[in-house]
Order: structure tokens, then sequence, then C-alpha cells
């Protein structure tokens, strides 16, 4: 430990500040705890705990450990939380008290054989004291760690129900903490305004202290920025990364009181689609920070990314004019090639020969697939592999489902998901790219390309002058190289609830369908 008189977090919330001291004292307490409790290295522990000082607690205490923490999404339901708990049983539960209420309906969770909370007594469980400022006595002996150790199990929900386990490895961790220390320019001493859970982990093994702003985060679209401005103009945070959702709220805010944050020296955004006029925004409410797009996924994080300041007055009028969203060079840590279309085919086992032939050249449109340390090289089980992954002379790589090109500068262009390619007598149209072209025009909030009877249907949600028919119909001529049959005015058009940005396309046709 470097540091370990540092601040390693601050969460407001719960009016915890821990040096990087005293969070190894407080894990170590936990740990030591969970040991008398009879668990054991590759048990599976399911947390429930907000982004907190306790969740990391927590977690860096499984990790010493050599358990594995399992998180699944409150917000997809308790049928998916039951469903999850199927696949891998865990043998511990550390939850909120809130969270263990969901003890009394869900007979999959009383199944869990030590139910735990944390400094909170709570009946039927039992409690996890640590006292931060304590030694840590008897040392604990902590577990030995390999690089193919599991450390870390989440679940996205699969196409056909059954959800999909990701299992990320002490190894896969620490990749990905050295293309996330390069590519977010993590600095020892710094504070970092973090709304992302796998950010601090980053932090802490940087040496960059973690502020947990006092608001809800599972809600970013909704998040109180006024609350968020206030604690930022409190404690001066030089960066931070967060949702486009979660900073459009900022910017909005900002922009309405006339305020600047001058603290921030780099923003960055991802998890959803980063449109240029969001990152202009942001350089006007923070005119010191350098300004970054991130484009990754689950499997990958980060891809590639891109500064307001290297995109060109010629890249705005191509996203203007149909070619994509500029998603700008890929990390130099991660092998990206770009295929031919191949979605709804599995990709069998190639040799290096065959993969090159199956590349598309430059500013040809195609499939996105990626390798790397920080590459999820499979599910747990096998479950979504088939779709997802392929081999290339034994090397594992995954298919994004997006698509997209590269230009001759060797930056990724981003189309949308391969799956929603439109293919009719108009030709080939990518509703990614009209949705890119319109994205932050005055009045406009979020816009959807439908097909509906055979007829391309744009979906504007907006202010009422922007969403006139005069307006509407100002758009479709903007438009004219995507032969849109039809603008139309809509109000509340869905979208994920994870990020609140990305267009949730079949609750948008169930909602279609019953107008």
């Amino acid at each position: 430990m470097q540091r370990p008189n540092a601040i390693a977090l601050i969460d407001i919330r719960h009016g915890e500040t821990l040096t990087f001291a005293q969070l190894a004292a407080a894990s170590g307490h936990v740990a030591t705890q969970l040991t008398q409790a009879g668990l054991h290295p590759g048990d599976a522990v399911l947390i429930f705990q907000p982004m907190s000082a306790k969740l990391y607690t927590a977690l860096l205490a499984l990790f010493q450990l050599g358990m594995m923490a399992m998180f699944v999404d409150p917000s997809a339901g308790l049928q998916h939380l039951e469903r999850c708990c199927q696949i891998y049983p865990p043998k511990a539960f550390i939850a909120t008290p809130k969270a263990h209420l969901l003890r009394l309906i869900s007979p999959q969770l009383r199944q869990i054989p030590h139910s735990f909370s944390l400094n909170t007594p709570l009946p039927f469980s039992q409690t996890l004291l640590y006292d931060p400022t304590a030694s840590i006595s008897p040392r604990l002996a902590l577990h030995s760690l390999q690089p193919s150790t599991p450390a870390l199990l989440t679940f996205t929900s699969g196409s056909t129900g059954r959800p999909k386990a990701a299992l990320r490895t002490h190894g896969f961790l620490l990749a990905q903490q050295a293309v996330l220390q390069s590519s977010l320019q993590l600095t020892a001493g710094e504070i970092d305004l973090t709304t992302l859970p796998i950010f601090v982990l980053a932090n802490l093994a940087a040496g960059v202290t973690s502020l947990i702003p006092n608001v809800d985060l599972r809600f970013p679209g909704k998040v109180n920025a006024t609350a968020v401005i206030r604690q930022i103009q409190q404690y001066q945070p030089t960066s931070t990364a967060a949702s486009p959702a979660f900073l459009e709220r900022l910017a909005a805010a900002c922009e309405q009181k006339m305020l600047e944050l001058a603290s921030f020296r780099r923003i960055f955004s991802g998890g959803a689609p980063v449109f240029p006029n969001l990152l202009k925004r942001l350089q006007a409410i923070a005119p010191q920070s350098q300004i970054t797009a991130v484009y990754g996924s689950t499997e990958a994080e980060p891809i590639a990314h891109v500064t307001l300041a290297e995109m060109q007055s010629a890249d705005f009028e191509a996203i203007q004019q149909g070619g994509g969203l500029l998603a700008g060079h890929p990390v130099p840590e991660i092998h990206l090639r770009v295929i031919a279309n191949q979605t709804g085919t599995v990709i069998p086992a190639l040799s290096q020969a065959d993969f090159d032939a199956m590349a598309v050249s430059v500013r040809q449109i195609g499939e996105i697939v990626v390798s790397g340390a920080h590459v999820l090289p499979g599910y747990w089980q096998g479950q979504g592999d088939e779709e997802t992954k392929f081999r290339v002379a034994g090397i594992p790589w995954h298919r994004t489902g997006d698509a997209g090109y590269l230009d001759e500068q060797g930056r990724l262009w981003l189309m949308g998901r391969c799956g929603a390619r439109l293919l009719d007598e108009q030709g080939e149209l990518y509703p990614f790219a009209v949705e890119a072209a319109i994205a932050g025009r005055a009045g406009i909030h979020r816009t959807a390309l439908v097909t509906q009877h055979g007829k391309r249907l744009l979906l504007v949600e907006g202010t009422p002058e922007a969403t006139d028919p005069a307006s509407l119909q100002h758009i479709q001529q903007q438009l004219e190289w995507a032969k849109l049959d039809e603008c139309r005015a809509f109000k509340n058009i869905p979208v994920d609830k994870r990020h609140n940005a990305k267009i949730d396309y079949p609750a948008l046709y169930r909602k279609l369908s019953n107008q």
C-alpha cells in the first residue's frame, strides 16, 4: 500500500470517509467474520448494496478470501433474480435491510445458507461489524489468488429469457484496470466523481479518491443534478465517468443556472451512444476539461474512445449525412476487426487466413468483433457463447453485435445494432445513423426510426415547437438521404432501465401497436 493515509472513498450519503488503510482494516474485519461463519474460498456471495463504502468493504473482503461476488440487477425483477440464483447458487447473501425483505417473498433467497447485514443488526441474519479505525487482530491469512481465480459474477438478460452469467476472474480485472488506468488517465491523489460501480475498483488500484455522490444512481436520467452540482462544488473532483443520461441532466442544470464546473479536468461518457451535441455542452460547462466519448460493452470495456478536440468539422458533417457516430481509435490493448455481417449465424472456429478473408475494406459496414485480455472470453457454462463468441487460431473473439466501419485513419464509426439494419425496396438503412444525424437538435429530446406497414417512420420526441407539422417536414427534408416515408411526433420513447439512454425497441413496437 503506497499511500495508506490518503483518502480512498468519500461516501457522502452515509457520511463515511475511509483512507486506504482504514478500508483495508474494515475489509479485514469483515473477512475474518466471514471465515468464522464457515465460508470458504470459491464460495459465491450475492451482494445487494448500493454504491457505498459498505459495498467496497464487503467486496474487498471477498477478494481477500478468494470468494466470488455475485451481482444481479434488481430492476430486472424477482423472477430474473431467482433464475440467476438457480444458475449459480450462492452460499451467502450480504444485503441492505430493504433487500433482506426479498427473502420473505422468495423461496430461492431463503435457501441461501448464510445471510448477513453490514453494521446493522437484523432478525434472521448475522451482522458483520467493522471498525475502520481499529487494527486487524489477529492477522488474517490471505487466500492466494491466481489470474484464473473467479472474482465477479454478473448477469445479463439473455435473448431466450435465460440470463447469461458473465464471470470475471482476477486476471481479467487486472487487465481491465490497466486499460482503464491508461484510457481514463487515472492519477494517484486526484478525486473522481464516481457514478459507475466498476470504476471504483480501478480508482482504488490507481490510488484515486472515489467520491460517491449522495443521489440515486439507479436512474441516471432522473438524477438530482442540483444536488450533484452542490457536491461537486464542495469536494472539487477533477474527473468523472458517467452515462450520457447523467451528464445530460448535469449539463442542463448548469446551463439553467449559468454555472461552470471549473474543477473538472477530464469528463468521460459511455454506456450508451454519446452524441457530439452533449460533448459540446459539457465543454461549455467545464471549459478546463478534456471531454471524451467512450465506446465499450459489458464484455469489453473500453473498446475505443474519442475526445471532442479530436473531432473535425468534416466528422460532424459526416454524422449529419448518415455516416454514423464516430467512436474513435480502438484502445491499444484491444484487437478490433470489422467483418462481413454474420448476424443470425454461428461463426465456427477459424484459421487466421479464413478470418482475414472475412474482414471488410475501409468504409465498408460490417460486424464489429474484438479480442484482448480485457475482453470476456465466454459466459458461465457457455450459455450465450454460441451466438457471441468464436475462435481464430485458438484465440477467443467476441461479437459485439454492433455494426460499424473503419475509416482511412483507422477510426471506428458506429452504425447501431447489426440486427436493426433495414433492407427494403428503398435499399439498406441503419436506423442509428438517422438517429445520430438528428441527435442534439434544438427542442428534440430523442428519436427512433422504425418500420410500420413497410414504411420508414421516424418518431420524434421533443418540445411542441420542435415537433409541430412544419418542423417535422423540415426534418424529413434535411434527412432526404434516409428516404423517410413519414416523421411523426411521439411522446415518451421508451429507453433501457440501466442507462436511461438506449432505445427499448421491443417496448416501442408494443407501444406503437397499441396506438
